[in-house]
């Protein structure tokens, strides 16, 4: 993976708020979801700041729609728990789920792009 240096010739990394903002719409979906709210952070980091910087849109679109997905995988495992397989695919995805945010967070602090993976790109 490179990381894109000013000095290197290449594009610049983005500005440190613009940065900020897209960490928070990774991180302020997570910290949400624990209040069933999890979609609500990246569309507000998207309805606000979206429109001023093209990687605060790239990040906040696909954090909002990994959020829509994990809504849809929760409620279907949520339901496989009466027959049985949800107890253990709802534990599974927890840990996947936890591991994407930090993973997305993480590639949006160092100023480049991530793509969760298992997510129907629903919003564009």
């Amino acid at each position: 993976m490179s990381y894109p240096y000013p000095s290197g010739g290449g594009p610049l990394l983005p500005r440190d708020d613009e940065r900020n903002w897209a960490m928070s719409s990774h991180v302020l979906s997570f910290v949400s979801a624990w209040f069933a709210l999890g979609l609500f952070a990246p569309l507000i980091v998207l309805l606000v700041k979206g429109g001023d910087s093209p990687f605060v849109r790239r990040h906040a679109v696909e954090s909002l729609n990994f959020q829509l997905n994990a809504l849809v995988y929760t409620v279907v495992f949520g339901l496989l728990i009466f027959v049985g397989i949800g107890l253990v695919l709802l534990p599974l995805y927890g840990v996947f789920y936890v591991v994407c945010v930090i993973l997305g967070t993480v590639r949006a602090s160092q100023g480049v792009d991530f793509r969760y993976p298992l997510t129907l790109r629903l919003v564009r």
